[in-house]
């Protein structure tokens, strides 16, 4: 047999473990898995050979949150820069967020526009997240049947107009909707009142530092959100996801609830809460803000914790950039809350020293199985071919020069890091090689694979 590609001798990276095999590739499919010392792996025949020898071969990262805030707000990031900056991270597939991008993706009109404009510029396979608002409640159906992989609400203020929080009872009742749509919802987690509460009162008294910033946020305030969340997926029947999850407490809130069977619950966290604390938020500014907020040195151990033995089921960047205008205030509570990690995230989890194989399963395969995209994030037979060539023999430091989103901005600048990507393959065809994209953007929609609900009536 011919393949479209042998990729020979690679240590492969799975959920189950690490082998070292060749990887045959045709029509961009993986066709064969072969012992690296056999015959067939060895010597196979092949119009283009990869000599993997020495390199790790994982499966390619799903980001399934980041803000490309297409269309309408591409001078913040689009996606042109921000799925070659995800290539250049090992990264194959991401799913964009409905808010920043203006219009938000609330209705099947912008759904569309949204689809067009990621199809022109997309490096890498993509999928969608629709919203639920107050304003878009009878909106859901119609997003779920253009192919969204689930629909994202906010308990708190989002900071963007246009995208307005849930209050308890339209979330809800949005969540009542999407548990007959077969699709899950993705909460930001923290308690509106507090939040707003300790904020306001610390501006009144003129508190508008860093320091002041983190503590309007408390621990408290997210673990309240993610109860009340829980409560309503139980009650409602809906498949809950609570994203970029900051705690140690909210994770176990999430276990807890699965582990009693009272809802499908899963929690995600970013690279920020594993590799940050508070002492870096006021060291590096700007760069570094986000909400729920970056916690204390303990309570960042504890997350670390948390990943490591197995009871966190995703890992996202929450990629947020924004111009640098936007970065500039004194008043930190006025300075926009975006960290920009969507080419790291790989490199954060390797220079946090977890088995390979957990790494492989919170960045790809529990992705995949999670929001149900058939075919992608693992190395199987019969698996698209989305793959990063990783050597993991290199530790640098992270340069500026080496970013590719649109801004170059990065609260890792200087930082070392374990690993450096070689090369990002998209079913098949390469996508970034030796610190450069290479070829068109080849980026197909994703839709989830789901049983098809009745019309609501």
């Amino acid at each position: 047999m011919a393949y479209d590609l042998l990729i020979r001798g690679a240590q492969v990276v799975t959920g189950a473990g690490v082998d070292h095999l060749s990887i045959g590739v045709e029509e961009g499919k993986i066709v064969a898995l072969e012992p690296a010392d056999s015959a067939a792996g060895v010597r196979g025949a092949a119009r283009e050979i990869i000599d993997a020898r020495g390199l790790h071969v994982f499966p390619g990262v799903i980001d399934a949150h980041v803000h490309f805030n297409e269309p309408g707000r591409t001078e913040w990031e689009g996606a042109a820069t921000g799925s070659a900056a995800l290539s250049a991270g090992g990264g194959t597939v991401f799913i964009d967020m409905p808010l920043n991008s203006s219009p938000p993706t609330l209705d099947a009109a912008s759904f569309s526009a949204k689809r067009a404009a990621l199809e022109k510029a997309s490096r890498t396979d993509f999928a969608l997240w629709g919203g639920l608002t107050p304003d878009n409640i009878g909106e859901l159906e119609a997003l779920a049947e253009c192919g969204v992989v689930g629909f994202k609400a906010f308990m708190s203020a989002s900071g963007i107009e246009d995208f307005r929080r849930c209050d308890d009872d339209s979330l809800f009742r949005g969540m009542q909707i999407a548990a007959r749509l077969g699709l899950p919802v993705a909460v930001h987690a923290e308690n509106d009142g507090m939040v707003s509460a300790l904020s306001a009162a610390a501006r009144a008294g003129g508190r508008t530092s860093v320091r002041d910033y983190l503590d309007s946020r408390p621990v408290v305030a997210e673990a309240e959100a993610i109860a009340r969340a829980l409560l309503f997926a139980e009650q409602t029947g809906c498949s809950l996801h609570v994203v970029h999850t900051s705690s140690a407490r909210g994770v176990s809130l999430v276990r807890a609830a699965v582990a009693a069977g009272l809802c499908d619950a899963t929690c995600e966290t970013c690279p920020h809460y594993l590799l940050l604390d508070e002492r870096d938020v006021v060291s590096r500014g700007a760069g570094a803000k986000c909400a729920p907020p970056v916690r204390s040195a303990v309570e960042r151990e504890k997350l670390v914790a948390e990943v490591a033995a197995g009871r966190v089921d995703t890992i996202g960047s929450d990629h947020s950039p924004s111009p640098a205008d936007m970065k500039g205030s004194e008043d930190f509570f006025k300075v926009w809350g975006g960290i920009s990690g969507v080419q790291t995230t790989l490199r954060a989890l390797l220079t946090l020293d977890l088995p390979l194989a957990l790494v492989a399963r919170l960045l790809s395969e529990n992705v995949a199985s999670r929001f149900k995209l058939r075919g992608k994030g693992g190395i199987r037979i019969g698996a698209d071919a989305d793959l990063a060539l990783i050597d993991l023999s290199v530790t640098a430091p992270l340069r500026a020069g080496e970013l590719l989103d649109r801004h170059r901005a990065s609260p890792y600048v200087g930082r070392t890091f374990r690993g450096a990507v070689k090369q990002t393959l998209v079913r098949g065809r390469a996508v970034f090689k030796d610190g450069v994209p290479v070829g068109p953007p080849i980026g197909l929609f994703l839709k989830p694979a789901r049983k098809q609900a009745p019309p609501l009536s």
